[in-house]
Formats: structure tokens, sequence, C-alpha cells
């Protein structure tokens, strides 16, 4: 099979006009009958096309003109979404074939890194999670299997190195959608413990802590969470020592409640299933940590994963009680399906007083209020510094990996007041993601820090150019660029 790009009104690469000479009048005339005009995302599907007698197909995948799409009213921009056109690409393939991709596209640049990114694309949208299904369809087993594509480029030793990148990033992305995707029965905080520690096997230096030791340092937020489970908590901590012996971390820090009942605070049985996902944030950390050590990132980073289960029983934390924290500050419980910010809490705490990092960023599938706000586009951002959110926003502007950030401030701190503790644990319907964000503020102190509340982007996000999965992986690529174009030395 054989892959081919054409712009607005058959245009094609100089390259790809000579391989297709002889096969020109047949695209032309199936073009004019499918009405095919090159649009972005269209294509075009011919079998056994004349004057190329080795080609079996030939589908040509429509890129557009300069302009075309999300950029109508910038006509002098090329083209640029290669991660798009690579999943774009593997739709149109499907899975099971091989291909050729003839990588040369009209009126746009087709360098190493445009190579690595399509590449990256096509093997997201590759992705899907099917390891529980025992019965397929007839047609589905028959396009089972890795897809093989092949792209011919100008300059394949360059076109490498930015591919094996890319897969490498692919991967950190597919290891935190398996972890989203699966039961909370399979993964729990024990096993997702085990499966985390894999990451040793690229060098990454990994602590589990479990609940005697978290006990002993004094994690009693987060062990409160957890103590109506079966399943016993843990806190790991995955160490990538990339950058100078003697240069200061970074951190990233992620909410891993393999599932969230709501605790005594119980949610309604609608959608409960979806809550095996509440572990998101530290599936990005983990994928994250993946991406890193696989290039090698020159850079020290941490990554802390806070995992429990949030389960009613006899054991269970209630409402009205109050916690003393890592910190030594104390905690009214109001709501114990305000759980997230309380592992959050003792994980921040921990990795600024241990590892003094340069920064911390946490994620977390946080509140509900952050999808009433901004839908599943954006991820919320929040943050005390204004360099390390600019930062993130660029990153976000780069991957897609789209955020928006929301206000912090005094007149929101004072909702989180309590009658009997320092703090209580939510402070009500309104501006609930806020008030969420000034409580994880209380546990950093005066470390630049930034929080991505991921509830409407890392579980249940809508199907993509590059993700057809419930699970999308979200934060990853997003974190891995940040890293990359700021703070590797």
């Amino acid at each position: 099979m054989l892959i081919a790009f054409a712009g607005a009104k058959l245009a094609l690469g100089g390259e790809t006009r000579t391989i297709l000479r002889d096969a020109e009048p047949q695209i032309a005339r199936a073009a004019a009958a499918a009405k095919f005009t090159g649009k972005r995302g269209s294509a075009l599907d011919l079998y056994a096309p004349a004057g190329l007698p080795s080609v079996g197909r030939l589908i040509l995948v429509g890129v557009g003109a300069a302009g075309d799409g999300e950029n109508a009213d910038k006509s002098a921009e090329r083209f640029d979404d290669y991660l798009g056109l690579g999943g774009q690409t593997a739709a149109k393939l499907g899975q099971g074939a091989s291909a050729l991709v003839l990588f040369d596209l009209p009126e746009a640049p087709a360098d190493a890194a445009a190579a690595g990114q399509f590449a990256l694309g096509a093997t997201l949208r590759s992705y899907k999670f099917d390891l529980y299904r025992t019965k397929k369809k007839k047609d589905e087993s028959e396009r089972d299997g890795v897809s093989d594509i092949a792209l011919a480029v100008a300059a394949p030793e360059a076109a490498q190195t930015s591919v094996a990148a890319a897969l490498d990033l692919a991967d950190g992305v597919i290891i935190a959608r398996d972890l989203v995707n699966e039961p909370a029965n399979v993964l729990y905080p024990e096993e997702f413990a085990r499966r985390a520690a894999k990451l040793a096997d690229l060098g990454v230096e990994v602590e589990i802590l479990d609940v005697p030791a978290l006990q002993a340092l004094g994690f009693r937020a987060l062990l409160g969470v957890g103590q109506g489970s079966a399943h016993a908590s843990r806190v790991v901590v995955l160490r990538w020592n990339g950058g100078a012996k003697d240069a200061q971390p970074i951190a990233f820090v992620g909410k891993g409640v393999c599932f969230d009942t709501g605790g005594i605070s119980i949610k309604p049985a609608a959608s409960m299933e979806d809550m095996k996902g509440d572990m998101a944030g530290a599936a990005a950390v983990t994928g994250l940590m993946h991406a890193l050590a696989a290039r090698k990132a020159k850079a020290n980073v941490i990554g802390v994963l806070g995992l429990v289960e949030n389960m009613p029983s006899g054991e269970a934390q209630r409402p009205g009680d109050i916690v003393a924290s890592l910190s030594g500050q104390t905690i009214e419980i109001i709501n114990t399906d305000a759980e997230g910010r309380l592992v959050l809490a003792d994980a921040l705490w921990h990795v600024k007083d241990k590892y003094k990092p340069a920064f911390i960023i946490d994620l977390a599938t946080l509140t509900g209020a952050i999808l009433v706000a901004l839908g599943q586009e954006h991820a919320g951002l929040f943050s005390n510094n204004d360099e390390l959110a600019g930062r993130i926003l660029e990153a976000g502007k780069a991957t897609g990996e789209k955020l928006w950030r929301l206000p912090m401030g005094p007149a929101y701190d004072k909702l989180i007041e309590s009658k009997f503790a320092d703090m209580k644990n939510t402070g009500g319907r309104h501006a609930g993601s806020i008030t969420a964000a000034q409580f994880l503020e209380r546990f950093v102190d005066k470390t630049p820090w930034a929080h991505l509340d991921i509830a409407g982007t890392g579980m249940g996000s809508p199907a993509s150019d590059t993700n057809q999965s419930w699970a999308s992986g979200w934060g990853v690529r997003l974190l891995d660029r940040l890293v990359k174009d700021y703070y590797e030395s």
C-alpha cells in the first residue's frame, strides 16, 4: 500500500509528483468522480492504480491548502499539524496493514521533526484497549495487529532519530492510557506501585512507601483517605537523575485514587464506574517519567504518586473528622468525596520538604467544577508563579494539550477556613476548583508550584485524530515538552 498527500486542487509535493506521474490521469478522474479536492482530513482510495504496477492500493490523504481548516484566517501559515496528520493517516490505513508513506507535502517542509510528530500521531491513533474482550466481530479480528508504516523521507538518518524519540514519548502516553483504562479490581494501589517500579529497568530510582513507612513519616491525611479500603495505600517516589549531580531537581506529583466511591459521602451510582480513572494524574506522572528516562533527559526529575482507594466501610473516614497532615496543619473533613486534595497535601509537602525542588507541578482529576467551567477542551491551571504558569501554557500550545489559567487569591482562601481546625477540605459549591487549588497551595510554602486539574481531559475525553480511547494519557506530552524546552541542561 502506498500513501501520498495531496493539497488543494490535487497539488502534490515535487518528489510525489515524479513518483505518481504515470498514475496522474487516473487520479484526476477518480478525484473528479469522488469529489475529492484535497481537503484536510479527506482521502481518495484507488486500487491497482494504472501506471504503478507494484502498488496494489494507493491512498491520497488530503492536507488542504495553506490556511485551511483552523488556520483559515491565517493564509500565510504553512501546514504544521503533523501530529494530527499522522493520526488521520493511521485511521485511513487501519490496523494490521502495511504501507509506505511518501512523506512529501505540497507547500510544507517535511523535516525530521515533522517525521517524528507524524509517527507519534500515527502510533497514538492506533492505540486501543481491548485486553478483556474475549469475543470480537469478524471484521475486528481481521484488522488486528500492529500496522507497519515506513516513511520515505529526504533525510533518513535525521528522521530516524526523530521518530525513535517520538516512539519513546508514545510509549509514555500509552503507559498512562493503559493505567487509566484498567479496572479497579486489577489496578489497586499495590498493583499500581508494582507497575511503576518497572521504570527501574530504564534507570529510574524507585522507592515504595508502604503503610508502616507512611505512618512513621506522618502521612496522616493520605492514609485517612485509604483507611476504609481493603487495599493498602502506597506512595511511590520515582527519581531520574539525568542532570548535573548538584542540579536542583524538578518535581511532578500525581493524584492516584485508584477508585473513588466518594467514601462515606458516597457518590451517586450513575457513572461511578468512571471513577476507576481517578488516578489519571498519577498515571500521567508515571508515563512522563518513562518518557524522560527513555530519552535520557538531561534533568533531575522526581515523580511522586499518591496511591489510595476511597471506599466506605466501618473503618472509613467520616465527615466531621479532623486529621493532622504531614505538614502539621490540621484539616476538618467536610466531605469525604473531596479526597484527592488530602492525598496531594501530604505528597506535596513530602517532596517540598525532602527534595527542595525548583518547582512542583501536580496533576489531578480533582473537581467536577472544572468540567463545568472549561468542559473537556482545556485543563485548569492554577499557580503561585507567573513564569512557571507561562511556560506550561506555551508547552500546551506546542503540544495541543491546552490549559486555561484560573484566578487564586485571599478571598477564595477564606472559603476553606474552619471553625475547628486550620482548614476544611472543601469550601462548598461556589468556585470549587479554585478553593481546591487554594487548599493545595497551603502545602507548598513558597516553592514555585502549579496545579493542573485534569478532570475534564484525563478520562472520558472526546475522540480526536490521535486518541480513540476512553483514557487520553493527557499531560505526558505537555510536561515532556515543558522539560525539554526549559529545564534540560
